[in-house]
């Protein structure tokens, strides 16, 4: 029985989790759940699955999820980051899936492994912005750390027990977006309700629009980097526009192994909360004589320069990570509220990366101060 903990349970990740744990009511068992805003979504969770613990952006949403409660008093509900991080280091849990967006993430993820938890970790925004104390902690608490995202679930399942020396390089897949055939000079009129229109995947809309610029695929680079202790050299991107190869891994003696599947985040999400089993689900199943044929092709980086801005400033490292990242989420937020264009978010993270002075071995305090004046600098 794998008792789980939640962090972000109403989210796209969140609810599919919650679909998994549904499937497997004898595999799994929800400890705790937190939330932002949705109050009205996470009390259906809090009766349908009785966790000990659950969490809210602020205490005006806990007295909200209080009354929506009524009679039921089993779980205890907190707010606020406080609450966030009670909620990661709940006792009862054994595993933490951190799925809430954003460096709000980094905080309970630390908590969660100083108190021992292994992590299911879909934020990329943790390793993003600081990789190398995430996964030093990691280490040196002995516990473990499961990818899921679905690419690198994938290159986690092609590399099996292979040594890291036998690695020549990582492939990482991507869609291209629904702008991958758009003329580049249309593509200042881009609208948020076309950018939110993602041709294979149903995620939450800040990823989304990072897979239309491409920056999803850097943030992911990033955090490969860090999961499996490569070089960014080793790294290579390549649009795949059938979502089907969701990565892969090339070996020393030219071989390539690729991981394929549907493209449905509760296969990843399932393998690793059952990792080291495999368990059955009803999910359908790829029929590969449906699809008949897959392509690759490379990014535009003049196109879609979000990419180049987070290869650079992955492999500067330091606090420029944090940096990109923050001033990511609030060119996404504000382009999601239609005060900037498409081509200005890039624009805004080239831009705030550029004004940064770099600390190069940051701790955590200096990585949350750099975050704070990005955001500051972005919305400038």
């Amino acid at each position: 029985m794998r008792n789980v903990s939640i962090l972000g349970s109403t989210g796209s990740i969140g609810r599919q989790a919650l679909d998994v744990a549904l499937k497997n009511p004898d595999k799994i068992k929800i400890a705790a759940l937190a939330a932002g805003s949705n109050v009205e979504l996470l009390a259906e969770q809090i009766k349908k699955f009785q966790p000990k613990v659950a969490s809210v952006a602020s205490e005006e949403y806990a007295f909200k999820l209080k009354n929506l409660l009524g009679s039921h008093k089993s779980t205890e509900i907190l707010y606020g980051n406080e609450g966030l991080i009670t909620t990661a280091t709940c006792s009862e849990a054994d595993v933490v899936l951190t799925a809430v967006t954003g460096i709000v993430g980094l905080v309970p993820t630390l908590k969660a492994i100083e108190a021992g938890k292994d992590i299911a970790l879909a934020n990329k925004e943790t390793l993003v912005a600081a990789g190398k104390l995430v996964m030093d902690r990691v280490y040196a608490k002995g516990v473990k750390l499961y990818p899921v995202d679905s690419e690198h679930s994938a290159i986690w399942q092609c590399l099996c027990s292979e040594p890291k020396k036998s690695i020549s390089k990582l492939i990482l897949t991507a869609s291209g977006g629904p702008f991958r055939n758009f003329p580049s000079e249309e593509l200042g009129s881009v609208t948020p309700e076309m950018a939110l229109k993602h041709p294979n995947w149903n995620m939450g809309s800040k990823i989304t629009i990072d897979s239309a610029t491409l920056m999803n695929k850097g943030l992911e680079v990033i955090e490969a980097r860090w999961l499996f202790d490569v070089d960014f050299n080793s790294i290579q991107v390549v649009v795949h526009p059938q979502s089907i190869v969701h990565s892969m891994v090339e070996f020393k003696d030219g071989s390539i192994i690729a991981h394929l599947g549907i493209p449905d985040m509760r296969i990843p999400i399932q393998y690793a909360l059952s990792y080291p089993q495999r368990w059955p689900n009803d999910l359908p199943k790829l029929d590969l004589l449906s699809v008949q044929k897959l392509t690759f092709e490379p990014p535009d980086l003049n196109k879609f320069p979000s990419l180049k801005l987070a290869y650079q400033a992955g492999i500067t490292g330091g606090t420029l990570p944090a940096v990109m990242n923050a001033a990511n989420e609030i060119a996404v937020a504000r382009f999601l509220k239609n005060e900037i264009g498409f081509m200005e978010i890039p624009a805004t993270v080239s831009r705030v990366m550029e004004r940064h002075k770099v600390i190069s071995s940051p701790d955590l305090d200096e990585i949350l101060e750099a975050d704070k004046w990005a955001r500051e600098e972005a919305l400038k």
